[in-house]
């Protein structure tokens, strides 16, 4: 067989691909079944709902997806036979214990372990069911279609977008919307950009008007007015309209979080029209758009947590491969065999935040940890391990988000520390973006003056020298802070 060249793709976006379809699937996990909410109605990881699901949980939407991500992640063809039968094989396994199957997937699944549990048996319990019911347009083949884009030859994408949806939903309604889906999300990895026309051309000629029809009307309507959204066609519809009304509000990547609420905001299917937009958002503003405040909660089936999602789709981007450092599998960050000396300081605006290195990883006793620098499977901690997507270099697209990724990070070690724990910050040596980060949260939340804050802790660091980019960075937050609080109407 072969194989298109493999382009150049954005790990952090690669990587937002399953981080958002998880995290919009566990947003809305609590909100599945109810009302639609109003527009300025908070949404939180709550858990609950129908399944009494754990704060940050997902359900069936990610727990089928990863399986088909695992195959992309040691790099095999989503249209092989034999990876189709392991992953109808994982279904099944799944679906036997599982809360939350939807009614024609657990049908479609049971029907195929009495016939021998392969993607053949899948294949015909689907068409089956369709056609004894004529209907099997579902949305649950759209819900877990994202790791289906890590294929990069777009044609093979879209023929196993189409495969994996038939195992479950025959209807050509369901096959067409992973197609759909599937290369959107290909080319936002690829662009950044999220677009859900770039497929239509890969639909059968007779069918690419309606849905292009489909895609205007949700652009003029809002989630909530697609009612019917456990249908495939209203799920990708609430989804659009939600990722839509977004990006035209935010143009960056907030859009993530406000696309994900919106859909959420829609009511019924919540989980599921949520975890269709978070494949696409994540793969257009990726990992780092994903707030730390969802990645340290979320988790799920098979004892996944967000550190493993990253790790999966970083792989599938990659044709199963990982980095010349080893990562995302390596045991440990050796950083071409140097080590830094031990240079834990505590902050000399808050003692109970400890500065350091990656050496400092294997030696504190802090209570939770920040990590601002890549680290190996051994090296990471327990819960409480916040990972951050900061790279030392001043390039765009290395940290496309970078205002976002150190704000969140302050408000990260904020929130730890209101739940009285001692906070390990840490980079690889201690030298650019641990003061950086330590600055910028004396700034934001113990009302230290920036410059002087940034002067503390580079006294306090014997190797401190923040890069220019990041203390532009600063300079740009707390400027911005200041505006916001001036002109809040409190302040007046």
């Amino acid at each position: 067989m072969t194989h298109s060249p493999r382009p150049t793709v954005s790990t952090d976006r690669a990587a937002g691909v399953l981080l958002g379809l998880a995290a919009g699937d566990a947003l809305g996990a609590g909100y599945e079944f109810g009302d639609p909410l109003p527009d300025d109605a908070p949404v939180g990881m709550i858990g609950g709902g129908g399944f009494g699901w754990a704060p940050g949980e997902w359900t069936d939407d990610t727990s089928m997806a990863v399986p088909i991500a695992q195959a992309a992640a040691r790099g095999a063809d989503l249209r092989d036979e034999a990876v189709l039968d392991e992953i109808v094989a994982a279904w099944i396994t799944w679906a036997r214990t599982a809360a939350d199957v939807g009614v024609q997937t657990r049908a479609v699944l049971a029907e195929a372990e009495r016939h021998g549990g392969t993607a053949a048996a899948a294949r015909a319990a689907a068409q089956a069911l369709h056609e004894r019911t004529g209907r099997s347009a579902g949305n649950g083949s759209l819900m877990r279609t994202a790791p289906v884009a890590y294929l990069h030859d777009p044609v093979a994408a879209t023929e196993a977008a189409r495969a994996i949806s038939s195992l479950t939903h025959w209807d050509d309604d369901a096959g067409d919307a992973c197609v759909l889906w599937t290369l959107a999300i290909r080319h936002a990895i690829l662009s950044g950009t999220p677009d859900a026309r770039i497929g239509l051309p890969a639909l059968p000629a007779a069918r690419r008007e309606r849905w292009a029809a489909l895609l205007d009307d949700a652009e003029q309507r809002r989630p909530r007015d697609f009612a019917r959204n456990g249908w495939v066609v209203e799920a990708l519809q609430g989804a659009w309209s939600s990722i839509h009304g977004a990006v035209s509000a935010h143009r960056d990547a907030a859009a993530l979080r406000d696309g994900l609420e919106r859909a959420v905001r829609g009511g019924r299917d919540t989980d599921t029209v949520a975890a269709i937009a978070g494949g696409l958002l994540g793969a257009a503003f990726g990992a780092s758009a994903v707030p730390s405040a969802w990645r340290r909660v979320l988790h799920g089936h098979p004892g996944l947590r967000a550190h493993d999602l990253v790790a999966l789709g970083t792989l599938a981007a990659r044709g199963g491969e990982p980095d010349d450092t080893g990562w995302p599998t390596g045991p440990r960050m050796d950083y071409l065999d140097w080590y830094p000396e031990r240079s834990l300081t505590p902050h000399p605006h808050d003692p109970r935040v400890l500065l350091g290195s990656i050496v400092d990883l294997d030696e504190t006793s802090a209570d939770a940890v920040v990590s601002l620098c890549r680290i190996g499977t051994d090296q990471r901690r327990a819960t409480d391990h916040v990972e951050v997507w900061l790279i030392d270099r001043d390039e765009p697209e290395a940290n496309p988000n970078l205002d976002l990724v150190l704000r969140d990070t302050v408000d990260a070690i904020a929130a730890l520390r209101a739940d009285d724990k001692t906070v390990l910050l840490h980079c690889v040596a201690a030298q650019s973006r641990t003061p950086s980060v330590a600055a910028l949260y004396a700034a934001l939340h113990r009302g230290v003056p920036v410059e002087q804050a940034l002067a503390d802790v580079v006294a306090a660091l014997p190797a401190a020298d923040p890069k220019r980019f990041l203390r532009e960075a600063l300079t740009r937050i707390t400027d911005q802070a200041a505006r916001a609080t001036t002109e809040s109407p409190e302040a007046s």
